[in-house]
C-alpha cells in the first residue's frame, strides 16, 4: 500500500510541475485521495461488500469531487489532475501511467446489467478536460483525448481524437515508438495535423492551380484568335473561318449518327 502511495506521489511530481513537494501532493492533490479511497472500495467490492464500498466511494466523492466507481478497474501510476467532476463507471479499467483531467465521464451507453458499459484506457491514455469517452470500447495504448472531445468509437494506439462527434488524428511522427512518447498535457499532441483542414487546404491548392491553367488556355486561345485575324486580314488563303466551323459541327454529327447506329445493332443483337 505505502509503495503505491510513493508511487502515486512520485508520478505527480513527475507530471505536475506545480507540485513542489511530496507533502503538499500527499495533503493538497483531490486525485490522489479519491484513488486512495478507490483502492479501499475496489477491495470492499471484489469481497462482495457492495453497500460498503458504494458507501465509501460516496464519502470519497463528497470530500474530493471524483466520482470513481467501486467497480472500475485502476492500474498503476494513474495521475487525475484538479479532479473535480470526473466520473469513472462500474465496468470502466484505466491501465497504467493514464493521466485524467478535470470534468471527464467514462461512461456507459448501454443499459444491460452485467455487460462491459464503459471504456477501456490501455496504457498511458491521456484524456483531457471536459472529455467524454462513452460505450464498452477500447482506447488505445498512448493515445491522447483532445480537452471537450466526446469519443464514441475506439481510438488506435498512439493516435489523437478530438472534436464532437470526435475524429482521429495520426500523430505527425508514426516512427516513434510508444516507449519514448512524450508527456503531452490536456492531450495536446504537438505537430499534429487535422485531417479535414488538410483536406481542405487541399481543395484549396486544387482550386488555385486549376484557376491558374484556365488563365493559362483562355490567354493561349486570344493568342490563337489573333494571330487567325491577322492572316485574314494578310489575305492568307486556305484559311476560312465559317468553312473550318462547318467542318467541325459535320463531324461531329457523322460521330453521333454512327454511336446511335452502334447502338441500334447491339439492340438487334439482343
Amino acid at each position: 500500500m505505502f509503495k503505491r502511495l510513493r508511487e502515486d506521489i512520485a508520478t505527480i511530481r513527475e507530471r505536475d510541475p506545480a507540485a513542489r513537494s511530496a507533502w503538499e501532493v500527499l495533503t493538497c492533490y483531490p486525485g490522489l485521495h479519491a484513488l486512495v479511497a478507490h483502492r479501499l472500495a475496489h477491495a470492499c467490492w471484489r469481497a462482495r461488500r457492495r453497500w460498503l464500498a458504494r458507501f465509501i466511494s460516496q464519502v470519497a466523492r463528497f470530500l474530493t469531487g471524483i466520482e470513481i466507481h467501486p467497480g472500475a478497474t485502476v492500474g498503476r501510476r494513474v495521475f487525475i489532475d484538479h479532479g473535480m467532476g470526473v466520473v469513472v463507471g462500474e465496468t470502466a479499467e484505466i491501465g497504467d501511467d493514464c493521466t485524467i483531467y478535470q470534468g471527464v465521464t467514462l461512461g456507459g451507453t448501454l443499459l444491460t446489467r452485467g455487460a462491459k458499459r464503459h471504456p477501456t484506457l490501455e496504457r498511458g491514455v491521456i484524456v483531457g478536460a471536459g472529455a467524454k469517452v462513452l460505450g464498452g470500447f477500447t482506447i488505445g495504448e498512448n493515445a491522447k483525448i483532445g480537452s471537450n472531445a466526446v469519443v464514441v468509437k475506439p481510438v488506435p494506439a498512439g493516435a489523437t481524437a478530438v472534436g464532437n462527434p470526435a475524429r482521429v488524428i495520426q500523430p505527425a511522427d508514426r516512427k516513434r515508438s510508444p516507449e519514448h512518447a512524450a508527456f503531452c498535457a490536456y492531450g495536446i499532441t504537438p505537430n499534429a495535423e487535422d485531417p479535414v483542414s488538410l483536406a481542405l487546404h487541399g481543395l484549396i491548392d486544387h482550386a488555385a492551380n486549376e484557376k491558374q491553367r484556365v488563365d493559362e488556355i483562355v490567354a493561349a486561345l486570344e493568342r490563337l484568335g489573333a494571330r487567325i485575324e491577322a492572316l485574314q486580314g494578310a489575305g492568307a488563303s486556305g484559311i476560312d473561318l465559317q468553312r473550318l466551323s462547318a467542318a467541325i459541327q459535320g463531324a461531329a454529327q457523322t460521330s453521333t449518327d454512327a454511336r446511335a447506329d452502334v447502338s441500334m445493332e447491339g439492340q438487334d443483337v439482343v
